[in-house]
């Protein structure tokens, strides 16, 4: 982890220290944008992404990715206005897209207790696709990885993480780093 250098896009507020820098990021996305192209030979490839933290990540991946590929999201939450998960999932919206017997990638932007992952894969598998995988920017480590884990960026500190996506209480996402709260 790096020290913040000033940076006027956080105004009066304060984080600690910058964990992954936008070098890091782009280096790492276009990494799992080459894997997940070798991973994909053919059939239709749906990204679907976690709203809202999913979103820069899965832009810049859907561009990573070196074949056509279907983009939908889900919108699901369980932190609120917290740092620490309710444990209530609740999920707001679902894909559009049928996603019968097509390969579906979740993006997910951090992996930490797994609870808001879980019941999104378990809805995602009643669809019936052709395959079912997550890749996931960052995984904390904090529980055990679901099977359907397959691809991720950076093994990720225990801190409370923004940035590239990553909020609290809806701040800090458009940071184009991924930084600790001090």
């Amino acid at each position: 982890m790096s020290h913040v250098p000033s940076d006027p896009r956080l105004g009066t507020r304060r984080i600690r220290r910058v964990a992954f820098s936008r070098t890091d990021i782009e280096r790492r996305v276009g990494e799992l944008g080459a894997e997940i192209t070798a991973a994909y030979p053919d059939g239709d490839l749906v990204l679907v992404g976690l709203l809202k933290g999913s979103l820069f990540f899965l832009a810049d991946l859907a561009r990573a990715i070196q074949r056509p590929v279907w983009i939908d999201f889900l919108v699901a939450s369980s932190y609120g206005r917290e740092k620490v998960s309710t444990g209530e999932v609740r999920v707001r919206y679902e894909p559009a897209i049928p996603l019968q017997g097509r390969h579906i990638l979740v993006v997910e932007d951090i992996i930490d207790s797994g609870r808001t992952l879980g019941v999104l894969l378990d809805r995602l598998r009643s669809a019936e696709p052709q395959s079912l995988a997550v890749c996931a920017l960052l995984d904390k480590r904090l529980a055990p990885p679901p099977p359907e884990l397959r691809f991720v960026g950076f093994a990720a500190p225990p801190d409370f993480l923004v940035g590239y996506g990553l909020d609290h209480a809806e701040d800090f996402r458009h940071l184009p780093y991924i930084a600790e709260v001090d």
